[in-house]
């Protein structure tokens, strides 16, 4: 046994082989903001990207829902994961140390649209208008940034009340694709999604722009991005954490990108979401 580990043990010796190539699998999630099967099939190739760039196994590991993510990202079952605003947010104050490392080019100036049914007569303004008073609404997820958070705030910066005041019935849709397919159907006369999701699905012909339409877009604010726990260097070798980020702003394959959607990947830090934290804290929704 001791002669099977000799040669190894010389090559580590040498430098021929990085501390990162004998470590444990790479492990990362995505929140799922759209339908689970287009991510597995869109982030099992962004986990074949950063293999050969980061000489380690890597996998992608889909979870159910936004909380599900966030303890995952807690329980060192992925080491990775692209967070959304407030998810990331959360995850971070969970792992002491952890860093948004990157975040997509569109991220720095996110938005969310609010979209009405056909049939409210609604027509698209800078303002939300008032008749959306006691009409139903949906958000997405209860803690998406673009599809909870951003819109929960607005719609009290506009009204001076809690959505459940504002509306006569208030949903959460899951992710952005349901509250677009929801109001579509007319199930929910307005909702709130993520802008790239509409754009995307406008672009792919996926709606029926005579039954639904935007009628608002909020002011930009900070979202997704990439946070890696603050002890991968411990696990997988010095310089590790910037071997990763480096690998995230060097993507630029359309195919992985589209993945996001986005069209690359800038540098990011825990700074740039401090205003996602206060209007997190404002709002109740972290502990």
């Amino acid at each position: 046994m001791r002669l099977a580990f000799a040669p190894l043990g010389l090559l580590l010796l040498a430098g021929l082989f990085s501390p990162s190539i004998l470590a444990d699998t790479f492990r990362f999630t995505a929140i799922p903001d759209e339908d689970e099967s287009r991510l597995v099939e869109r982030f099992s190739k962004v986990a074949d990207y950063l293999e050969e760039k980061l000489g380690v196994e890597v996998e992608y590991v889909p979870v159910k829902s936004y909380g599900a993510a966030v303890t995952a990202f807690r329980n060192d079952q992925v080491q990775l994961a692209w967070f959304g605003g407030l998810s990331g947010v959360q995850a971070r104050r969970l792992v002491p140390d952890s860093q948004a490392i990157a975040q997509g080019v569109e991220d720095a100036a996110f938005k969310t649209y609010f979209i009405a049914h056909e049939s409210t007569g609604l027509e698209a303004g800078d303002t939300l208008p008032d008749d959306i008073q006691d009409m139903t609404f949906t958000f997405g997820a209860k803690t998406s940034t673009s599809g909870r958070l951003m819109p929960d705030y607005y719609l009290r910066e506009r009204f001076a009340e809690a959505p459940e005041k504002i509306f006569s019935r208030v949903g959460f849709s899951g992710d952005h694709s349901r509250t677009l397919a929801l109001v579509e159907a007319g199930t929910y006369d307005i909702g709130a999604l993520n802008y790239a999701v509409w754009d995307a699905a406008i672009r792919d012909g996926l709606v029926d722009t005579s039954k639904v339409h935007v009628i608002w877009e909020t002011p930009t604010y900070p979202d997704y991005q990439w946070t890696l726990r603050g002890d991968a260097d411990e696990h997988y070798g010095d310089g590790f954490s910037e071997q990763v980020r480096q690998a995230l702003l060097d993507m630029d394959d359309p195919e992985l990108l589209e993945s996001f959607p986005r069209s690359g990947f800038i540098p990011a830090d825990n700074s740039m979401y401090a205003p996602i934290e206060d209007v997190a804290e404002s709002l109740g929704l972290l502990r």
